[in-house]
């Protein structure tokens, strides 16, 4: 398995919660939805800790507990907002929200991103403001009609710290949470601290860049690639320098960078970091699989092996052999093609899937039997970050060529990029 082949031998190995499926069944009934449980999966069958040289952002305290001394603190966070710990220990992580509890930090608010703080929500799906019910601290939700945290909420705040594990995807939304929380900051003159975790996808650039005219939450910045192949604490720096933001204030950005790390390091993330990705195989298959998002195949969600196949019932089973029935399950309320046995492609074994690889949607564009119905194109173009690309799927323009024609843009990109790596 590739999954098992891509196990990071310098960190926690990342085993999913609720099975996937390790054989390679196709019987419909065999790849039916999983539970419906309401809570983020994050339990690690971990081994020992391969690699403890590597120190994430979030536990270099000895550098960032000084800067919040006596002041009142508001945490960007999510599930992935971990502190890990020694894989002997009965507990391997506590979540950063109740470390800082522990330390006598004085944590008064938490800002919760799309999938919400405890990473339960759909995509897409709007998240309400609350009370996390384990601290008691008021969650605001920032997706839905709230991206941008308000100056009232800000209020009696004295430094943000943003922690969220991102995958490295320009549509992955984290960036974007990050990008209004930065402005919000720095109109109310609040500085942010950035806890910067490892990109799992961080070892190569690749992709068609965001038109400036295609900028949404999908894609905050034009000339950015799909995959651009930085952490996020140096994406925070690059936004922050660069004058992306919409503030004419100082922005009064931190970043807590790690120790250790080089961006062709595999890492295994010690927990989901939203709920459909529920292991690395699909973690490094997003960057070519998440824009099916914006076409009419399912790509796994509503199943255990979410963006690890594709599928729908108007492709052809003879090319087409894996066939399962997506069902709402954890994380996909209403999936794509509910209740319907799909034709698919299982991609649960392909080696090593570190580029942006449109073959998949191509063959299957070509094979499709309601071609006229295969591309939602105002999704499709906001995932790609341009309409080009689906014009060039539409009219057979190969792979190849489509590559060839991204080079200068990311070539532009890695110059600009190169300003703003901590790390090799």
């Amino acid at each position: 398995m590739a999954f098992r082949s891509l196990k990071s031998t310098f960190f926690l190995v990342f085993v999913i919660a609720i099975s996937c499926g390790n054989g390679k069944q196709t019987k419909t009934d065999d790849l039916k939805a999983g539970s419906n449980s309401a809570s983020l999966p994050q339990e690690i069958n971990s081994e020992d800790l391969e690699n403890p040289h590597l120190i994430l952002g979030a536990n270099r305290t000895e550098t960032y507990l000084p800067l919040l001394s006596g002041k009142r603190i508001a945490i960007v966070g999510n599930p992935s907002s971990l502190i890990l710990k020694d894989s002997k220990k009965p507990e391997r992580y506590t979540h950063l929200v109740d470390s800082l509890l522990s330390l006598n930090q004085n944590v008064v608010k938490v800002f919760s991103p799309e999938h919400g703080f405890r990473g339960n929500a759909d995509a897409g799906e709007a998240v309400k403001n609350g009370k996390d019910p384990k601290t008691g601290l008021d969650v605001i939700s920032l997706y839905g009609n709230n991206k941008k945290p308000k100056s009232a909420q800000l209020e009696g705040i004295d430094i943000i710290i943003f922690d969220i594990q991102d995958v490295g995807v320009r549509f992955y939304t984290y960036i974007a949470t990050l990008h209004y929380v930065l402005e919000a900051a720095a109109d109310s003159n609040i500085p942010v601290l950035v806890f910067d975790r490892p990109n799992p996808n961080g070892s190569y650039v690749d992709g068609p860049v965001m038109q400036k005219e295609h900028i949404s939450f999908l894609g905050m910045h034009a000339g950015v690639p799909l995959v651009h192949g930085m952490t996020i604490g140096e994406y925070a720096k690059m936004m922050a320098t660069e004058g992306w933001l919409n503030t004419s204030k100082k922005i009064n950005l931190q970043v807590i960078p790690m120790e250790n790390y080089e961006h062709t390091m595999p890492y295994s993330l010690p927990v989901r970091p939203s709920p459909n990705l529920p292991n690395d195989q699909a973690v490094l298959l997003y960057p070519s699989l998440g824009l099916c998002e914006g076409t009419a195949l399912n790509a796994g969600r509503g199943t255990e092996m979410q963006f690890q196949v594709i599928g729908s019932p108007f492709l052809p089973s003879n090319l087409y052999k894996l066939t399962y029935t997506p069902q709402p399950n954890f994380g996909s309320k209403n999936p794509k093609f509910n209740g319907v046995t799909c034709n698919g492609l299982d991609l649960r074994s392909l080696e090593n899937p570190r580029e942006v690889n449109l073959r998949f949607i191509i063959d299957a564009y070509t094979s499709y039997s309601q071609k006229d119905t295969f591309f939602d194109t105002k999704n499709f173009t906001a995932h790609a970050g341009t309409p080009k690309l689906q014009k060039q799927i539409q009219e057979g323009v190969s792979f190849e060529e489509i590559q060839l024609g991204w080079q200068e843009d990311l070539e532009k990109f890695k110059q600009i990029r190169q300003k703003y790596l901590l790390y090799l």
